[in-house]
């Protein structure tokens, strides 16, 4: 879980030098054929990246939570599944529109440290071992907190990254 830890320090340090204008203007991938992906147009901001941060962490969270008491559940809540989970993504960004950046901030900040205290509960085998715990089907625990984490930290940067790009190109 070190990588989580750096890759969530980097994206802080690469935030705290965002320009105003770079915060305030909006993101605006369009003109860029490459960037297909449903994220790219659903997103207008900071506050955006943010708050799918945050959702996921909170998914995770409850998922765990829930398994260990007994309470079985699948990691994406009904009515999502992994063809639709784009769906549910759509849905954390309306729910969130009026969330102002500095509550998303806050947020995010105690997801992932409830995230980092929730993995020190476990073992390395724990973790990384597949098949240990049954409700995570074909894959290890550890998985998911590396992708609701340090896989989804980097993509936050790849994102913001390039809308400083496009902010350099249009000024």
């Amino acid at each position: 879980m070190q990588a989580s830890k750096e890759n969530y320090d980097k994206l802080n340090r690469f935030i705290s030098q965002l320009s105003e204008e770079e915060l305030q203007t909006p993101f605006d991938f369009f003109r860029d054929p490459k960037k297909k992906e449903a994220h790219w147009k659903r997103d207008k901001n900071l506050r955006d990246v943010l708050i799918h941060l945050y959702e996921w962490q909170q998914l995770l969270l409850n998922w765990v939570h829930s398994n260990q008491k007994g309470q079985e559940r699948t990691f994406l809540p009904e009515p999502y599944n992994w063809k639709t989970y784009g769906q549910m993504n759509d849905a954390f960004w309306k729910k969130h529109q009026k969330t102002t950046l500095e509550e998303a901030t806050r947020l995010l900040v105690q997801s992932h440290r409830e995230v980092l205290e929730l993995v020190e509960d476990f073992s390395t085998d724990e973790l990384f071992t597949k098949g240990v715990y049954q409700w995570t089907g074909g894959t290890s625990l550890g998985s998911y907190f590396v992708s609701s984490t340090s896989s989804h930290y980097d993509w936050a940067m790849k994102k913001l990254k390039a809308h400083q790009k496009n902010c350099e190109c249009h000024s």
